[in-house]
Formats: structure tokens, sequence, C-alpha cells
């Protein structure tokens, strides 16, 4: 069984809680349910995060805690079961399921990772991105017709990420095998250029070689991004 999910939050800072969660089950190709429901933490959802998801505080008031959804109790169950979690950023939702008392413990694909290693020549990795540099729209209203979607798919709606996760899904499996995706899930991704920062868009091999000065900087600080250390210290090392 293969469980593509998202979800959204009340914001961005590390203690913010889900507010919403949707996924699209298949088993063995064949299209089984979808979730999406709405829940109240107990924590305010910022202005901010409204803006991006459109979800509000009024929305959530009356809803009830993740751990008493239908949703959280399915995971639970198919956590004792041979099931692979889909999702795009694998740290940040599983780090949100267990603050809401859902910890994953089966297999997990992480497709933003797996577009890392593979598509290299990426600018960015967001979903959003994603789905018009691949052209994944393509397929949407197919995928939701099998799911029963009637609703237009909008960014940063929690069902509608499930979908096009879904869909980037099945445009890696063309060339890359289920069990070759959760070996690059947890491989360290050699990145060629900066993804952020005053050198963005540079290669690091470059900067490495005449700016060391603030490669150094960049190695000395404790939140830096785990595969943008593994890079620049590949290339420091020569």
């Amino acid at each position: 069984m293969l469980i593509f999910l998202d979800l959204q939050t009340t914001g961005n800072e590390g203690e913010e809680k889900l507010c919403s969660v949707a996924c699209i089950v298949f088993e063995k190709g064949k299209f089984i349910r979808t979730f999406h429901e709405l829940f109240n933490e107990g924590k305010k959802i910022s202005a901010q995060a409204s803006a991006r998801h459109n979800i509000t505080n009024e929305m959530i008031a009356k809803k009830s805690s993740f751990s008493q959804s239908k949703l959280y109790r399915f995971l639970q169950q198919q956590s004792k079961r041979e099931v692979t979690l889909v999702v795009h950023n694998m740290a940040f939702v599983l780090d949100k399921l267990a603050l809401s008392g859902c910890k994953w413990q089966q297999k997990v694909i992480d497709t933003q990772r797996v577009v890392k290693h593979r598509i290299l020549e990426c600018e960015l990795f967001t979903l959003e991105f994603l789905r018009y540099e691949l052209k994944l729209y393509r397929k949407e209203n197919r995928l939701k017709s099998v799911c029963g979607i009637k609703d237009a798919l909008i960014a940063h709606h929690a069902l509608s990420n499930a979908v096009v996760i879904k869909l980037l899904f099945e445009y890696l499996k063309v060339e890359t095998s289920i069990e070759a995706m959760y070996d690059l899930t947890f491989s360290s991704v050699l990145l060629e250029k900066f993804p952020f920062g005053k050198y963005a868009g540079r290669y690091i091999e470059d900067i490495v070689m005449n700016e060391r000065s603030y490669i150094l900087w960049m190695l000395s600080l404790e939140e830096l991004d785990a595969d943008l250390r593994y890079s620049i210290e590949y290339y420091f090392k020569g």
C-alpha cells in the first residue's frame, strides 16, 4: 500500500502544529480512498500561514484534535503493516505528525530528496515549481477523476498537494525503481549549486575554491541544511 500524504500547519516556526492533513491511498496500483480533514491542535493559525493555505482560525474552531480523527486511526493501523508513506519533505512532515502523536514506523519515500538526486538541474524543489517544470498538471484531471476529486486543485491545499505528490512519484518511477527511491530518501544529496544566500545559483565548487572565508563561515552554522553541508565538505576536500 502507498499513502501519498501532505499537511498544512499553523505557522512556520519549529513548534507550530498541523491544521490540515490529506492523503490519497493506493494499493497494488488501484485507488482505495482519500482523506482530507481540518484539525484544532490548540495552536492559533498565524496570519502569514492563513495567507499561504487559506485556512483560518474560524474554520478550525470547532474541529477535533488530530488524535481523535479517522485519519489518525487509519495511519496508526497502517503503521503496523507493510505500507509506504510518500511525502514531499520527509523531515518536516514526520516531525509535525509526531508532534500530534503519530509516529510513523514503516517505510517512507521523500519525493523531494529523490528529485534532488535525480534531477540536479532543477532550480527549485517545491511542489509548486515541480508541478509546472515537469508538466505534471497535464495528468491532474485524470487522477482527480480516479480519486473522485471534484474541486479545483489549489497550491498549498493538502489534498491538492497529495495529488501532485502522486503524479511526481509516477514521474520519478519511470526511471527510478521504488527500491531505489527508498535508498535515495536516506542518502545525502550532492548539490551542484547554492540553493539560497548571496551565492544562490552559483556552483558550490567555484565558491569553495575562491571564497574560503565564506565557506568556513557556512560550515560553522549549526542549523546549516544537511545536504548543503555534505556538498560543501565534499568539494572542500577535493
